[in-house]
Formats: structure tokens, C-alpha cells, sequence
């Protein structure tokens, strides 16, 4: 016996006094039930990648030895008296199924997988961590952890049941049999998730943990599955069942009532839902009168697909912008830029080359329009990077600062660059909602500024203004009234000219600066233009500060 096989049998020892006895094991292997399956459905949850050693013919010998079952089996393989309950002989050929009537082949780990469009011939969990390893080589992720994700379809949960109702119909007075449950299995689920994990972790060199780094296991089975939704259509609970899913209530369409095909995985795990709900309400005869019991057996198994990918990244920092020709986010009018950048390309563009992942989205607490600069301590923002090859560290994101700041045009800076968590996209809009942001602004007025202009200006506090949708705008904003505050103003003379002054001022936020200084053709009032009594018009703008706790 080699140390794979010895492994085996030591498992067995440990693990024989959860199992049936030697018949009931004939009984489950002569309908499809895979090893693996019958370890788990009697609670056995310390198995590992011994199992494809176990054979049924060396399974039933080991028991049939360990429980002193004399000449159970012949010489010639014929099955002995004392077991001819369960007719299902080890030996005879093709009494093996290539996949399980119960797990339909996932714990066998003989699924095909649509990366590299072969079948897995070992019966191996080794064969699956070595397709994801060389997805992630392929795909080039760092990762320092991981975590997995899989989706099952629920016919395996009713293969599952319909299973046990089997056993628990034909074997319910026999002494073993008293006392189990059906929450004492081990769900496919979590017996795959034990193994995988195990493998991966000793492959990869990390350990599983709650990571922003998922691997996907997505296990799908077209012919059962629409077995099971036609035999479930016969279950009146399912017909338009009012379903309550993450606290809400949903109204959902029989599945097979339709000659429509749900395609995409949002429509499979929605319906899927449905069906895991419904077979959780089923009582126990009205499920073995829609299902066979024990399952059918099945001569194809799961297709399975394997994605890799990170949970968004974020990055935030502030940035100062300081051209009149930059606009916050791409500006394209009929094919033609508008500006000679973005802010958003500019950051995001050097974010995403050094994370290396599929995309990045821009969020800003506030915008300005292109002509106007943000200058100061600059305006919040927040790059949300999708599926980030890899997770960046200090160095990564200084180096992200450098590219921007250290970039010939200029155009934009960012400073207290870092890495946040997905809760700073909370706190950038709560504090976008409640900033006070300043400005300095050159205006001209159509006469000289007077000594009792200036004072008049610099002793407004917390001014009230009712704003109407400017004009400028009304073509993408909704009409609406707008109540704002001008908290403070003060006014700084220019040498040399008596009609042009430069005016500071900070306001709530969400204020039309542009339109409080000219009045929009009376849509804002008060206006600059209506206290002083005089035509005034805003020249150059510049956003000095964003008051927000946010990446001060």
C-alpha cells in the first residue's frame, strides 16, 4: 500500500463510525452517489483530496473488514448472501457513473470549464486549483489573500433532499438511521469551499480570508435544471409566487410558463432564488410527489465557469486644478473635445496604469465648470478602480502621485493621495451635501465702485438668495427653486481701475456663483448686480477652498 492509499484507509478508520453500514453504501453507489457525496451526507467534514483514492471497491471493503462482515465479497467478485439487499457489485464493469446523480459530478471535479474548453479527466480537486492558478497567472493578479464565491444551481439542493427522503423512507426503522437529520449533511457547497480552499491555499502560498480578491465558481446544469423548474411548475406555490427576497416583496413569473430563455447571470441567480425559496417552504410529501426519489441518474455534469476579480479599489486625495482649459470629467460635443483634458482622464488614466485594472470611475464632492480653476487645498475625490490587477501599496499610490504631479502639462496636481475604504464614498457625499466652498471672483460693474459699495458688500453675513435653474443650464437640469446662502463677502480693490474688484466670498454649497454675481436676468435674487444697484458680470472665477473633513 503506498502513502496515498494508507492515507486513505486512516481517513476511513476515523471516519467509519459516522457512515451507514456496508448495504446502505451498495444502496447509494447503485444510484450514482459519488464518495465524496456520501461522506457529507452523513456529516462527514474532515475529508480531503484522499477521497479519489477511495474507490466504492475499496470503501465497501474497508467498512465491510472494520465492522467484521466475513467473505463479503468472493473471489470472483460475485456479491455475497448476507449483502444482496443493495445489488451493486464494485467490480462489474460499468457500475461506476461518470458523474454523481446527487452533486451532478462538482465534488468529482470532472466539469468542464469554458476557460480552457476541456474536461477535467482526474478525479481531483488538484485539476481545478491548477485551472484558477493559470487564470491568475494569465490575468496577472497580485493577491496576498482570496476569497471564495460559488453558485450552485438548485437542483442540486433537491437532489440533495430527494436523496435523503430516499434513505429516510427505505431505512428509517434500521437502528443507524434513528436520530439523523437532514441538517446534519454537509452542503455541496461547503464541501466544495473545504476543499478548494485547502488546495488553493497550499498552491498559492496565502491564506483565505474575508479578501477584496474573489474567486468565482459558477456551476450551471441546463438539462436539470429545466427538469426542475417543469417539475416544480406543477407546485401551485410557484406560480407567480409573492417572494420576499433581502426584505422586499417581488411579484416573479412562473419560470416554465414562458417559452422565453433567462439568460445572463442576474436573471439565473434571481430565478434561482425563487426556486431556493420555494423548495424551502415545500413540505415533504408534496416534494416527493413532483420529484423522483432517489434522483435519476445523469450521464452529463456541471459546466463550470471560473472568474477572478478584486472588489473596487478606492482611491482618494484632492486635486487642484489650475487651467481654464481643463474641464472636471471628459467633455465630447458631437465627436469634438471640448477643453485639452479632464481631470478625470488625467487622474484616473495614471491610477489605472499603475493598479493595472479593467476601468476606473471619477467621483468629485462638487464639480467646476471648465474656465474656472480649483485652487487652495483643492476638491475632494475619490477613483474608484474595477477589478485592480494589483492592490496598490504606499509606494504604488506615491508613485501615482508623482506621474500627475510631475507631468509637463501642469494642467492638475493632487495631494494627500491614499487608499481609503468604500466608506469614503458615504462620507464624500454626505460632505458634499453640507460643504461651505469660497471663491474669488473678478467682476466688472458698469460704474466705479464707490467707498460705500465696498462697505456694504463686506457687511453682508448670511445672506438668503432664492435661485431659479440658470439659464445656461436648463437644458440638463431640472427647473426648480433654490434656497443658498452667502455666508460672507469681502472685496479687495484693483490698482488702476475703479469698475473691476476682485470679490471673495464663501457660500453653501450647490451655489450658482456665476448667476449671484449678474442675476440671470432676475432668476437670482438678491444678485450682486441688484445690491449695488448696477450692471455686474463675473470675468475670471476660481474656487479657493472646499470646506469637507475629507482627505485634509
Amino acid at each position: 500500500m503506498d502513502s496515498g492509499e494508507e492515507k486513505a484507509t486512516t481517513f476511513l478508520s476515523r471516519a467509519a463510525s459516522s457512515l451507514p453500514p456496508p448495504h446502505a453504501i451498495r444502496d447509494l453507489l447503485s444510484h450514482g452517489v459519488c464518495v465524496r457525496c456520501i461522506f457529507r451526507l452523513f456529516g462527514v467534514s474532515e475529508y480531503d483530496d484522499s477521497c479519489p483514492l477511495l474507490k466504492a471497491s475499496t470503501l465497501l471493503s474497508l467498512l465491510e473488514e472494520q465492522r467484521n462482515i466475513p467473505n463479503a465479497i468472493s473471489e470472483n467478485g460475485s456479491i455475497a448472501n448476507d449483502l444482496t439487499q443493495c445489488p451493486y457489485d464494485p467490480h462489474a464493469s460499468g457500475n461506476e457513473q461518470p458523474y454523481c446523480s446527487v452533486c451532478l459530478g462538482i465534488l468529482q471535479f470532472t466539469n468542464g470549464h469554458d476557460q480552457d474548453l476541456r474536461t477535467c479527466e482526474s478525479n481531483s480537486v488538484s485539476v481545478l486549483t491548477s485551472a484558477i492558478t493559470e487564470i491568475l497567472k494569465k490575468e496577472a493578479h497580485q493577491i496576498d489573500g482570496f476569497s471564495i464565491e460559488i453558485s450552485l444551481p438548485p437542483v442540486v439542493s433537491a437532489n440533495d433532499r430527494a436523496i435523503w427522503l430516499y434513505m429516510k423512507g427505505r431505512y428509517a426503522s434500521e437502528e443507524w438511521f434513528i436520530g439523523k437529520l437532514l441538517s446534519q449533511q454537509i452542503s455541496v457547497k461547503d464541501a466544495l469551499r473545504s476543499l478548494v480552499t485547502t488546495s488553493l491555499e497550499s498552491c498559492l502560498g496565502v491564506k483565505s480570508s474575508s479578501s477584496s480578491f474573489r474567486i468565482r465558481l459558477t456551476y450551471i446544469h441546463e438539462e436539470a435544471s429545466s427538469k426542475l423548474q417543469c417539475s416544480m411548475q406543477k407546485f401551485h406555490g410557484f406560480k407567480r409566487r409573492k417572494t420576499e427576497t433581502n426584505c422586499k416583496e417581488r411579484m416573479v413569473d412562473d419560470l416554465c410558463g414562458k417559452n422565453e430563455t433567462i439568460s445572463g447571470e442576474f436573471h439565473r441567480c434571481d430565478s434561482d432564488a425563487v426556486v431556493h425559496c420555494t423548495l424551502n417552504a415545500m413540505q415533504d410529501d408534496a416534494f416527493s410527489e413532483l420529484f423522483m426519489l432517489p434522483p435519476e441518474k445523469t450521464n452529463n455534469g456541471c459546466k463550470l465557469t471560473i472568474s477572478c476579480y478584486r472588489l473596487p479599489v478606492y482611491i482618494g486625495g484632492r486635486y487642484l486644478k489650475f487651467s481654464r482649459r481643463v474641464s472636471q470629467s471628459r467633455w465630447m460635443i458631437e465627436d469634438e473635445r471640448m477643453g485639452e483634458a479632464s481631470v478625470e482622464e488625467i487622474i484616473g488614466n495614471n491610477t489605472i496604469l499603475v493598479c493595472g485594472g479593467d476601468s476606473y470611475k471619477f467621483h468629485a464632492a462638487g464639480r467646476e465648470d471648465i474656465d474656472v480653476r480649483m485652487l487652495g487645498s483643492g476638491r475632494p475625490f475619490l477613483v474608484e478602480v474595477s477589478n485592480a490587477r494589483v492592490m496598490p501599496s504606499m509606494v504604488n499610490i506615491q508613485e501615482i502621485a508623482d506621474k500627475i504631479n510631475n507631468s509637463n502639462d501642469k494642467y492638475v496636481t493632487v495631494r494627500n493621495l491614499k487608499l481609503v475604504g468604500s466608506e469614503a464614498w458615504n462620507l464624500l457625499r454626505e460632505g458634499e451635501a453640507e460643504k461651505q466652498k469660497q471663491y474669488a471672483a473678478v467682476v466688472w460693474i458698469s460704474r466705479p465702485l464707490t467707498e460705500v459699495d465696498f462697505n456694504k458688500i463686506s457687511s453682508i453675513k448670511n445672506l438668503d438668495i432664492l435661485q431659479k435653474t440658470p439659464v445656461r443650464v436648463l437644458h440638463r437640469r431640472s427647473p426648480m427653486d433654490r434656497k443658498k446662502i452667502i455666508h460672507w463677502m469681502m472685496v479687495d480693490k484693483i490698482v488702476g481701475t475703479s469698475q473691476h474688484f476682485l470679490l471673495h466670498l464663501c457660500t453653501q454649497a450647490g451655489t450658482y456663483i456665476k448667476e449671484f454675481v449678474h442675476g440671470d436676468l432676475g432668476r437670482t435674487h438678491p444678485s450682486l448686480g441688484s445690491i449695488l444697484g448696477c450692471r455686474a458680470e463675473i470675468l475670471q472665477l476660481d474656487v479657493t477652498d472646499v470646506k469637507m473633513d475629507c482627505f485634509d
